[in-house]
């Protein structure tokens, strides 16, 4: 059945990539974005389709359209463009989540929260399951897209249970691939860009602190099986790969397959990073299906193509 769907941040890195994979699917997508960190780029090869439409606007705003089902992901997720402008970010995530449940609630439709790994801070539970509340710091240079986030999914759940919106919330958790913002501060891009220019690697820390990385093209596939599940399934899910790796692995993995010359250069952690990010995602397995299938080395060679077609 064809559905009208209306994607948030569709101009963005996972935005882009969801719109397209809809359109793959015979619907009709609204892609609505303010451009403040998504890019017409990421979403051009999509306009001559005619079940595209695309929007300029900020969700900040209530929006006003006949539509069936929302995916909400509207707000910057890296924490270089998050911290830019943080209340702003904490708007985003509080004040569009008000605005797009409204808009659920007026037209009936289902709507999905992309939430984030960062609900559960540094935590002190490894890996991290849906039932570990976080261990988040309120007031730290990155609480306005961690505690945005955590309140985000308090007005879903009080949507769901004062007025029968039907919800999803997914977690994500670190994801990768083309469309990534070049300059977004992000593990995966920073490590590919410097290598492509032969600029030294950075590395904060002693690098041993974990990350799992999931591909995108995995990622939007949970994204989408969660959003076919009855109205009995409401998440939080989480949305990852739980295959772990250090940082420093990750910069080797990166410098082999891109046979940079680059080197390593190690500097102070940033203010709240997490030493460890790793999700749980029996829930995901059980429930959607769903587990990922694209290994670390494949994804990376996709992203790095990308990455040397762009710079």
């Amino acid at each position: 059945m064809t559905k009208k769907i209306l994607v948030t941040g569709g101009a963005g890195f996972l935005g882009s990539h969801l719109c397209e994979r809809l359109l793959e699917q015979g619907h009709e997508v609204l892609c609505v974005d303010n451009y403040f960190t998504g890019a017409k780029a990421n979403i051009r090869h999509l306009l001559e389709i005619p079940q595209f439409e695309l929007m300029r606007h900020d969700v900040t705003f209530p929006l006003y359209v006949e539509v069936d089902e929302i995916y909400n992901l509207a707000c910057p997720a890296s924490p270089i463009h998050y911290q830019h402008d943080p209340v702003q970010t904490t708007k985003t995530s509080v004040h569009g989540a008000i605005n797009m449940l409204g808009l659920a609630k007026r037209v009936n439709a289902k709507i999905l929260q992309a939430s984030t790994s960062e609900v559960y801070g540094d935590p002190s539970v490894h890996p991290q399951s849906e039932s570990y509340w976080g261990n988040v710091n309120p007031i730290g240079i990155r609480s306005c897209y961690d505690e945005g986030k955590r309140c985000a999914e308090t007005l879903f759940f009080d949507y769901h249970r004062q007025h029968s919106v039907g919800i999803k919330v997914m977690r994500i958790f670190n994801t990768y691939g083309p469309r990534m913002h070049p300059n977004d501060g992000r593990v995966v891009s920073n490590f590919i860009v410097q290598a492509l220019k032969g600029d030294p690697i950075t590395i904060y820390g002693e690098g041993q602190q974990t990350r799992s990385f999931c591909y995108v093209d995995d990622l939007i596939t949970g994204m989408i099986l969660l959003m076919e599940t009855g109205a009995n399934i409401t998440g939080p899910i989480n949305i990852g790969n739980p295959n772990e790796f250090t940082i420093l692995e990750l910069a080797q993995r990166v410098i082999e397959l891109t046979g940079s010359k680059s080197e390593l250069v190690y500097k102070p952690l940033p203010g709240d990073d997490p030493q460890q990010r790793q999700p749980d995602i029996s829930l995901a397995e059980q429930e959607l299906g769903w587990n990922p299938t694209i290994a670390l080395d494949q994804g990376l060679e996709k992203t790095i193509a990308y990455f040397r077609s762009v710079i």
